[in-house]
């Protein structure tokens, strides 16, 4: 029979602060230093951390294979090499969850597929640590990555998901690259009802961490600190006339 190893899913944090580590609980900085083979987003990324961590092997002694959005299916196959010879493989995003907002996904189907085990490890999520501070609809909301950068584009985009927010009364999130978060944020008041929450989480678990929410009538008239270069987390939810809420 042959050997089946188990793909990890290792959370990462979501800042390279000096005490961001502090994110991360001791079972899962156990489970870096106990693995050799690792499929990471950026591998320059992925070194950095695991000589923070202090993994016990010398880093050039570890095996980290790259996994982009570009990554082909056969290039995909020959990453579960490492789980068909028995080993642990751990899979790792540039910050916070793997699979959550970046490409993993697709290892992890291919793992389900092929029938090995995967196991999810506890760590920081900038998506539910930016919905839990925003006081916004938990029980229903959507992660919709990167909006449109054409300003036209983008504004049409936010018209529709404020029209389904009112509807389905579902908080709308959202991420931008960040030196563009104020071409974002100017967007977000000049296109969203001035009822509508918005929520701004920047930096989160960072030394710069800032969290608001109010509506966009306030943020007209009172903007947020520095957004550029930061991180930023945009969640809101449209105001549905006749609830009580």
């Amino acid at each position: 029979m042959t050997p089946h190893g188990t793909l990890y899913l290792l959370p990462v944090p979501l800042s390279e602060a000096p005490d961001a580590l502090l994110t991360l609980s001791p079972r899962l900085l156990d489970r870096f230093r106990q693995l050799s083979f690792f499929v990471v987003e950026t591998p320059k990324t992925a070194r950095r951390l695991l000589k923070r961590i202090g993994h016990p092997l010398p880093i050039a002694q570890l095996t980290l294979s790259s996994l982009t959005q570009e990554t082909t299916m056969a290039h995909l196959e020959s990453l579960l090499t490492p789980l068909r010879q028995g080993h642990g493989l751990g899979l790792l995003s540039d910050a916070g969850c793997p699979a959550i907002a970046d490409p993993g996904a697709s290892l992890v189907r291919a793992a389900h597929t092929a029938g090995f085990r995967v196991v999810p490890e506890t760590g920081p999520s900038s998506l539910l640590l930016g919905l839990m501070a925003s006081g916004l609809e938990g029980q229903r909301f959507t992660f919709h990555g990167y909006l449109p950068v054409p300003e036209i584009a983008r504004n049409v985009r936010l018209i529709e998901l404020e029209k389904r927010s009112r509807a389905l009364h579902e908080t709308q999130s959202f991420i931008e690259t960040p030196y563009r978060n104020g071409v974002l944020f100017t967007s977000l008041c000049c296109t969203l009802h001035p009822m509508t929450q918005l929520c701004v989480a920047r930096d989160l678990t960072g030394p710069q961490e800032w969290v608001r929410t109010a509506s966009v009538s306030e943020w007209r008239r009172h903007p947020p600190p520095d957004l550029h270069h930061f991180p930023t987390l945009f969640l809101f939810l449209a105001h549905s006339p006749g609830r009580g809420e």
